[in-house]
């Protein structure tokens, strides 16, 4: 298999707490990869490992099939990232942060400057100082100067933090055209994971510092079934009438007031009528398929969005 990111046993290690722990993640060359896990799972770490910025405490990391070593900064040209904040010479233009940006490269193409702020919306701002910017048009300048120099690897740890829903939609297309048309891999953390979903080949989660599964979304999609979710205010008779009255057997309670109903040969108008007639009050009742964010919370025990 050609992979563009190979860890072998990955550790690091903060004040005896172990943040990453013998992680193997397998990342293939042209595909996108979604790196999903809670809040101080380790992503950031390990991405920081996997441009030099940290080093590891034990494994290998090997990149473009060379292991990275501490004192080996070339790989580095190939590769366009995002790590945390963003940082920039604030007393500069967002044009003049980029040419700086192609000259500490080696990067001498600065006629392509022009085209990528046009692609990250960001021309008619060109040339106003970055302190002058918001947080959303900063995020969009550090997408702008990772994808510069036309990398052949993305690192970006939670690319679309500070973007609003028009910003995110438009990095998500230009995140497929780089893939699809210039076969760029990438490698992207983030905690929204509809978005992830919508443009990953592969999932990796982590959690506590484990990676606990990787698995390509066309395998996440066989656990995808559609299912009916009701809300109502007496399950104990909901989940009878279910039973008895409409000889429905699978079915799950999923808290006090809902239930996921997997078995669809009776119509929603048909349960909902049923429950109605008997006097149970709905609060809600609709057809549901499930999706990345279901299997993610399946795979990690997480309650809640939120904490991711």
């Amino acid at each position: 298999m050609n992979y563009t990111i190979e860890t072998h046993n990955l550790k690091k290690i903060y004040k005896d707490k172990v943040v990453v722990n013998d992680v193997n993640i397998h990342v293939k060359k042209g595909e996108i990869y979604g790196f999903v896990g809670p809040n101080g799972a380790g992503k950031s770490t390990l991405m920081k490992m996997l441009i030099n910025l940290v080093q590891p405490n034990s494994g290998e990391i090997i990149i473009f099939g060379n292991k990275v070593i501490s004192n080996n900064f070339e790989m580095l040209k190939r590769i366009g990232s995002i790590i945390e904040n963003p940082y920039f010479y604030e007393k500069l233009t967002a044009r003049q942060n980029l040419d700086l940006h192609c000259e500490y490269m080696g990067y001498h193409n600065k006629s392509y400057i022009e085209e990528i702020m046009a692609s990250v919306g960001l021309l008619k701002d060109a040339d106003k100082k970055v302190s002058q910017y918001s947080l959303g048009m900063k995020q969009r300048l550090a997408i702008a100067r990772a994808i510069l120099t036309k990398p052949e690897l993305l690192i970006l740890d939670e690319p679309i933090n500070a973007l609003d829903p028009e910003g995110i939609r438009e990095m998500r297309e230009l995140f497929r055209k780089l893939n699809t048309d210039y076969g760029t891999t990438i490698f992207i953390s983030s905690h929204i994971l509809s978005e992830v979903e919508q443009i990953a080949d592969t999932i990796g989660i982590i959690q506590n510092g484990k990676l606990i599964k990787e698995i390509s979304m066309s395998d996440i999609h066989k656990y995808k079934t559609d299912y009916v979710e009701v809300d109502v205010d007496n399950v104990e008779l909901a989940c009878y009438l279910l039973e008895h009255k409409l000889g429905i057997q699978d079915f799950k309670v999923i808290s006090e007031n809902r239930i996921e109903i997997y078995d669809l040969r009776k119509e929603v108008k048909e349960i909902s009528a049923t429950f109605v007639q008997t006097g149970i009050g709905i609060n809600s009742i609709r057809r549901k398929q499930n999706s990345l964010e279901d299997y993610f919370f399946q795979i990690t025990g997480a309650k809640v969005v939120e904490n991711l």
